[in-house]
């Protein structure tokens, strides 16, 4: 999966070399660290992976008015008996709240379900991430259950998760978005 995709308000694009700092800068921030940070990986080993993923994971740059805004990936699980996509996302807090996250995730979702052909997405918060579980929610996310301790916080101790699923008819169109 390569090349750009435009939303509303947003860019996605591959991720690049270049975007290492940026990235990192990102991740560091004590806002988003909450959620993402590895008690045992560094930040620097974490942009590692970002910039050179698995099969099957596209990591993009989300791109506002020219500046890298934030980071979202896309994992495709290629197995036709389970074919599915996931998305995980972080934002620099100097962006959230202008509905540019909100963009991000419609404008890949809608990539995934027609360019991609996948019929299922799924998104794995931190079960304490009311903001995040809240904005899933809007876009047609539902929860599927509770994953008991099911990642390291930054802390070294384990915390749940909140499976939550989108199918191709629940994705909210952002004109409805635009209204509330």
């Amino acid at each position: 999966m390569t090349g750009l995709i435009t939303g509303s308000r947003v860019r996605l694009r591959p991720a690049a070399a270049p975007d290492a700092a940026r990235f990192e800068e990102i991740l560091s921030h004590p806002e988003v660290a909450r959620w993402w940070a590895d008690a045992e990986e560094p930040v620097a080993a974490q942009v590692s992976y970002l910039l050179d993923p698995d099969e099957g994971t596209t990591t993009y740059a989300i791109e506002h008015d020219d500046t890298v805004v934030g980071i979202e990936l896309a994992f495709e699980e290629a197995d036709p008996q389970y074919r599915h996509a996931g998305i995980d996302i972080a934002v620099h807090p100097d962006f959230q709240g202008r509905g540019l996250g909100s963009d991000a995730i419609r404008t890949l979702a809608e990539h995934l379900f027609t360019v991609r052909g996948h019929h299922r997405l799924v998104i794995d918060p931190a079960a304490g991430n009311e903001a995040a579980i809240r904005l899933y929610r809007s876009l047609g996310f539902r929860p599927v259950g509770t994953m008991r301790s099911y990642e390291r916080g930054p802390d070294g101790s384990w915390h749940d998760g909140l499976l939550m699923d989108l199918l191709v008819d629940d994705l909210v169109p952002a004109a409805a978005l635009a209204g509330s």
